[in-house]
């Protein structure tokens, strides 16, 4: 019997996480011909959800957990589930049932009758969110598929179902700063999409906040893109070829009709100008800086505080 191992991060997920394990319940009653182990990740959550899950195991011997001893982010939940699960098949999903448990069973009929390496699910729409945030979260996909060698799709959510040899593919990958939408693509294998309604989360309140979305799509564009170096270089090349005519008009003025050169607000205006466009360009080049920097530092992606057996 093949071993279907489910990763669920969790951060403050207190209020919906006994919802969420009723409706693995049912997964697995649905899925007689599989085994499974529910394997929680504890991202250092400040409510009662290490409580509830530790109430979890003692009540069905397939849930496993592993604690941080702080907040490392979900990417580095992600990270120590899929190195924790021991499955033939790993799923991820987040414990908030904005992704549907139940369609794991569609996931592993197409995996194992359509020889493909991984099923993964995408909304088809973005009912329900700030239409703000909608519009940027598709250009968003548009921009870091122009700047970066791989390809996002529209919608695309972690939740998804891999065999073994994608997931070792993926665990090769130990850099601190992940970004694991970009690292499924990039590991390559093939996928399979299916699409689903977006949902709302079942109890509990999003932790994405706008600022924390900003910095994490900042991460996927620098992890898998050196365009926009290039493009701070071609800037520079620009406003320093913009400057050279600047300075052959104004000589040639001076020499035809003489009279005098602009005076110093307008020499001002341009040295601000210029400026302000070198310190664009410099912060590009200081974000892979600082990512060179914390990755050279050879820190660990995460610090478990506590876990249970077979983890760690």
């Amino acid at each position: 019997m093949k071993k279907i191992s489910i990763v669920i991060p969790c951060y403050n997920e207190q209020e919906v996480l006994p919802y969420f394990y009723a409706e693995l319940a049912k997964l697995a009653l649905d899925m007689p011909f599989a085994a499974f182990e529910f394997v929680f990740i504890d991202d250092g959550s400040e409510d009662g959800t290490l409580a509830v899950i530790k109430d979890l195991q003692g009540r069905d011997g397939r849930v496993k957990y592993i604690s941080f001893s702080r907040n490392f982010g979900k990417e580095s939940a992600i990270y120590a589930g899929l190195k924790n699960a021991k499955g033939d098949y790993v799923a991820i999903i987040d414990a908030d049932l904005q992704d549907p448990p139940m369609l794991i069973k569609d996931m592993y009929r197409i995996l194992t009758n359509e020889g493909c390496d991984c099923v993964a699910a995408r909304r088809t729409n973005r009912k329900g969110e700030p239409l703000l945030r909608s519009f940027l979260a598709r250009q968003y996909y548009r921009l870091i598929n122009a700047l970066a060698n791989i390809e996002l799709v529209d919608g695309a959510r972690d939740f998804r179902l891999m065999n073994r040899q994608m997931v070792d593919s993926i665990l090769q990958i130990c850099e601190y700063n992940r970004f694991s939408k970009g690292i499924f693509a990039w590991v390559g294998f093939k996928t399979k999409w299916i699409e689903y309604d977006n949902r709302q989360r079942a109890a509990g309140k999003t932790k994405w906040s706008f600022w924390k979305l900003y910095v994490y799509s900042l991460d996927g564009i620098m992890a898998f893109s050196t365009t926009p170096l290039a493009l701070s270089s071609i800037i520079g090349l620009v406003f320093f070829l913009c400057s050279l005519l600047i300075i052959l008009a104004m000589a040639a003025k001076y020499l035809i009709w003489g009279g005098s050169l602009y005076g110093w607000p307008f020499l001002v205006c341009i040295l601000l100008f210029i400026t302000g466009i070198q310190l664009f360009c410099t912060g590009i080049v200081g974000q892979y800086v600082s990512r060179t920097y914390m990755e050279a530092k050879r820190r660990p992606i995460y610090i478990v505080k506590e876990y249970s057996d077979e983890c760690c």
